[in-house]
């Protein structure tokens, strides 16, 4: 195996459920998943990013295709054929079984020695922070602790591939943060392979080297966190990897863009002619009084701290704008003028 063989490949795989009439809810896919790394699966309810999971890990067949696990093919082996562990949504431990008893279950099934199986169950439970928790039962420990019991009984088995369903779910917001910052750190401490399921944007780009965005079973863009938030294919994308409003304006030869009265550089080539753009709130800058840019009245405000919220009424229709604080005298109705930064713009559809 050369060192650039993928750690996860898809050739061409599809799946649907039920007979030859059925729709595919995985419609052909090639996908990469380099040794090593984090990839990300992401996209809306029924996309298929779970279908597609179980597909790696053996828990269901592919209709058409191949599937590879560090260049080995896999296509026809079952899920304990495959050295490939899995961490639920809902942790799945055995409530009648202690911590170590849980992280030690896979070596034991697989015949390993119980002195051997604990020693390897405690080293990994040092990994996650589980020093101390031997004897614990999963009903004595937080949702944070039961997480850590569930990873390292994946952990344990030395995969060639890790698999994450929704793993931080169950979380409050502040958990979630720390646990996903924990995920990422042993991930690349330990140089795992690992796919991971979300449907929460934030964590996908907080935690991933590559994001797959999927939409009715196929895969609509795949790429580097900053390439499918700076830079979407479609406007599905943009709306998917964060908040972004759809405009549409004009390209013109010089290369810039025209948008009511504001013209800026082309985040990339584009043939003169309409276009659509995709433009994130944090993309506006806003001015007090008149003057150039696009005249707008503040209509709503909203004060988060190190930042605030404003929605705008303009000739272009009501705007959603983050920026940072406009100052303590600025109410609703007061004139303004908007202008664009370059950053947090994109082109997701052109005529020319």
């Amino acid at each position: 195996m050369s060192d650039d063989t993928p750690g996860i490949e898809f050739r061409a795989v599809a799946k649907r459920f039920g007979g030859r009439g059925a729709p595919l809810v995985v419609q052909g896919i090639d996908l990469v998943v380099p040794r090593g790394t984090l990839t990300t699966i992401l996209g809306p309810s029924g996309c298929g990013k779970t279908t597609t999971l179980r597909l790696i890990a053996g828990l269901e067949s592919p209709t058409a295709g191949t599937i590879l696990i560090d260049g080995q093919d896999v296509t026809s082996l079952g899920a304990a054929e495959r050295n490939v562990s899995m961490v639920f949504q809902s942790y799945a431990l055995f409530p009648h079984l202690s911590v170590i008893d849980n992280v030690a279950y896979g070596l034991d099934v697989a015949g390993v020695s119980r002195g051997t199986a604990r020693q390897r169950a405690r080293a990994t439970m040092a990994l996650v922070g589980l020093v101390g928790y031997d004897t614990r039962s999963p009903s004595e420990l937080s949702g944070g602790q039961q997480q850590r019991v569930a990873l390292a009984r994946a952990l344990v088995l030395e995969p060639a591939v890790m698999l994450f369903d929704e793993p931080l779910s169950n979380l409050d917001a502040r958990l979630r943060r720390s646990m996903r910052e924990e995920i990422r750190a042993l991930q690349q401490r330990l140089a795992l392979t690992v796919a991971y399921v979300t449907h929460d944007q934030a964590e996908a780009l907080a935690v991933s080297d590559q994001i797959i965005v999927m939409d009715g079973g196929r895969i609509a863009q795949a790429g580097t966190p900053r390439m499918l938030y700076e830079q979407p294919a479609s406007a599905f994308v943009a709306g998917f990897m964060g908040e972004a409003m759809l405009f549409d304006a004009v390209a013109q030869a010089d290369g810039s863009l025209a948008l009511g009265p504001l013209q800026f550089a082309a985040p990339r080539a584009v043939p003169p002619g309409p276009v659509t753009l995709a433009i994130r709130p944090e993309a506006w800058q806003v001015a007090v009084g008149d003057g150039p840019g696009l005249p707008a009245t503040l209509v709503k405000l909203a004060y988060l701290g190190s930042t605030c919220e404003a929605s705008f009424d303009t000739a272009l229709g009501s705007i959603f704008v983050v920026a940072p604080l406009l100052g303590d005298g600025v109410k609703p109705g007061a004139p303004m003028r908007l202008s664009l930064a370059g950053r947090g713009i994109a082109v997701v559809g052109s005529q020319g």
